[in-house]
Order: C-alpha cells, then sequence, then structure tokens
C-alpha cells in the first residue's frame, strides 16, 4: 500500500473514530452497522431499518448518509437515472476499518 493511501486511511480512521465517539444515542453506530450489512442501500431502506430501533426523520438519516459519504469517504453512490433514487454501498477496503470501530468499547450511557 503506498503512502499516500496510507495517510488517507489513516486520516478516514481517525474521522470514523471521532463520528462514533461522539454518538450518544446509538444511532451512529446503527447507521454504520446497517451500512456494513446491508452492503447496498438507499437513504429510504436505511430509514425504515433504523425507524425501527429510533425516533428519526427521513431528513436525519439522509443528512447523516451525506456527512458519512462526503466527510467520512468510506461510500460510494450510484444513480441509475434521475429517476431512481441514490444507491449507496461501502467501499470494500474500509470494512475492516468499520469493523474495528464497532467493535471498540461503545460509551457509556447516560
Amino acid at each position: 500500500m503506498s503512502t499516500s493511501m496510507t495517510s488517507i486511511r489513516t486520516k478516514i480512521k481517525a474521522r470514523l473514530k471521532k463520528f462514533v465517539e461522539f454518538d450518544v444515542s446509538g444511532l451512529r453506530r446503527r447507521v454504520l452497522s446497517l451500512i456494513l450489512n446491508l452492503k447496498r442501500s438507499t437513504v429510504d431502506e436505511l430509514h425504515m431499518a433504523i425507524s425501527k430501533d429510533f425516533d428519526v426523520s427521513r431528513s436525519v438519516v439522509a443528512s447523516m448518509v451525506g456527512y458519512i459519504h462526503s466527510r467520512l469517504g468510506i461510500l460510494r453512490s450510484h444513480k441509475e437515472s434521475y429517476k431512481t433514487p441514490t444507491v449507496y454501498s461501502l467501499k470494500e477496503e474500509y470494512v475492516d476499518l468499520i469493523q474495528n470501530v464497532l467493535a471498540s468499547k461503545k460509551p457509556a450511557s447516560s
């Protein structure tokens, strides 16, 4: 693996840890674990799955997915046409990073 790839991976890991660190309700962990398990999903599919455990709006889920996609850089997005929803998939090279971060000690509940 090249030095620049290692550097990018290190930055993504730090951002991912910080993202999960500030997870007060468990919602962020739930979104990441769904993304990890589903492999490919739309915002609507994620919202349906998450709303079973959390009282969140679709826009909250969409915002979180957008943040994960743009800021964390661990997702790919694909849109068949302008009429179809965007399908997000996890970049394979980050599966182990997410598994490690999710397996790390959960923050104490208040």
